[in-house]
């Protein structure tokens, strides 16, 4: 099929930027999901929960494996077919590490994902639109594992060779049955193992540079653009009190350096974990499938280049500092429904809603915020010194945890529209985790 065009939706979007024309899509969309523990819905040792998503509200694909053995990757085996995507994905895994295909941990964001894409289109475009997934992450891992050439130890180090072995078979079966076939969009979730790396937006960015020389050789597609990533935030480590994590804001900055082609979605902290604070809820993977669903849409189907609600600029004058956003849906707003963070360590930014403000080492107290238009306005106690002034959101850690949630988060969204077609949550966009100089 050919490029799809048109509007709707159900928000303003966010477009600004660059953007350019949407990519030639197909019958069957690819979607590849790599990652590690939430890639592969992973709870810990949380009990079972009862799965959704287990029956197939459109015409969405898996892979099946049949009886095949895996590995060898052979693409050409017969017993490989397309089978609607439901859950679960594949057997749930009883060991640990485990690689593909016994990389399963629980529900995952998927079918979410898959399902918001299809109500999307057809609401705004009239028409079908099928999505074909391939979920290859591996619990635990760092980004290394990921990567291409990683080391099969035959307990990890799968992720990226059955990435190309999925897409080569999808491909396979597509053209036998007259259908053409793509890959749209790369998912990334991932960072609490690589969560001090100085190195991780470069690894990120040759992870996405491998996968674009090698997936579009094995689809036949011919599309000038790349293949865009898809990635959001981590904000689960660390948790030791005053720590921060260099990956979270480099899942920030890629979106920044690469527009267009790497697309942070936004953070995860406004979701549901359960106890061990690493592991989303199942519907809150749902609500995480819907949100990469919308974001898909928007950059992918309607070529329009989407961005998280996210720092701009930032300003003084006297005691208050100024932080302006792109925001996709005006006006933002406080959720108070979070707790507020910093209410038993850094109490100095107690009422900052999640913002912080520092000179070095030194806390800078904040006094109020205040949502003025598409800004922020943080108010400070005291005289702000001339310069080495910095002024984050969501990003030090108190040492506790927020109940059943993360050691980091703020209260900080704009009022996109969008309700999840699974859940019929409401999606809005929430701050992304940042850090900021202030001149």
């Amino acid at each position: 099929m050919g490029g799809r065009g048109g509007s709707g939706g159900t928000s303003n979007g966010g477009a600004s930027g660059t953007g350019g024309a949407p990519p030639v899509l197909w019958d069957w969309v690819g979607v590849v999901g790599t990652g590690q523990s939430l890639a592969v819905g992973g709870h810990g040792n949380a009990p079972a929960m009862p799965l959704g998503a287990t029956t197939q509200r459109f015409r969405n694909l898996k892979l099946s494996l049949g009886n095949a053995s895996v590995p060898p990757f052979d693409p050409a085996n017969n017993m490989l077919s397309m089978v609607p995507l439901v859950e679960t994905i594949r057997p749930i895994a009883t060991g640990y590490p485990s690689p593909y295909p016994r990389n399963i941990y629980g529900e995952k964001f998927h079918p979410a994902m898959a399902d918001e894409l299809s109500t999307l289109v057809m609401a705004a475009q009239g028409h079908d639109f099928v999505t074909a997934h391939t979920v290859v992450g591996e619990a635990g891992q760092a980004i290394a594992i990921l990567q291409k050439g990683a080391t099969d130890t035959g307990s990890t180090g799968r992720a990226y060779a059955a990435s190309l072995f999925e897409v080569a078979a999808i491909a396979r079966l597509a053209k036998a049955q007259g259908k053409t076939y793509g890959v749209g969009a790369i998912v990334l979730t991932h960072g609490e193992s690589d969560a001090g790396s100085s190195t991780f937006e470069a690894d990120m960015v040759k992870l996405w540079q491998s996968y674009n020389q090698d997936l579009r050789g094995l689809t036949g597609q011919t599309t000038a653009a790349p293949i865009p990533m898809l990635l959001s935030q981590q904000h689960s480590a660390p948790t030791n009190a005053g720590s921060g994590a260099p990956a979270t804001l480099a899942q920030w900055r890629i979106g920044l350096d690469h527009p267009g082609d790497i697309i942070c979605t936004g953070p995860k902290y406004q979701y549901a974990y359960v106890n061990d604070s690493t592991h989303l809820t199942n519907p809150d993977y749902e609500r995480l499938g819907e949100k990469y669903g919308e974001v898909m849409y928007r950059r992918v189907v309607l070529g329009e280049d989407w961005q998280p609600l996210q720092p701009t600029t930032v300003e003084r004058s006297g005691r208050i500092i100024t932080v302006h956003f792109h925001v996709p849906a005006s006006p933002m707003a406080w959720d108070t429904t979070l707790p507020m963070p910093h209410q038993t360590a850094f109490t100095e930014w107690a009422q900052g809603r999640g913002f912080e403000v520092r000179s070095g080492t030194t806390r800078i107290a904040i006094t109020s915020v205040a949502i003025a238009g598409d800004s922020v306005q943080i108010t400070c106690a005291t005289d702000l010194p001339a310069s080495g002034l910095v002024v984050g959101y969501a990003i030090t850690a108190d040492g506790t945890l927020r109940p059943n949630g993360t050691a980091h988060w703020g209260q900080l969204h704009d009022t996109d529209a969008f309700v999840g077609s699974l859940t019929r949550a409401a999606q809005a966009n929430y701050a992304v985790s940042f850090e900021m100089p202030v001149p």
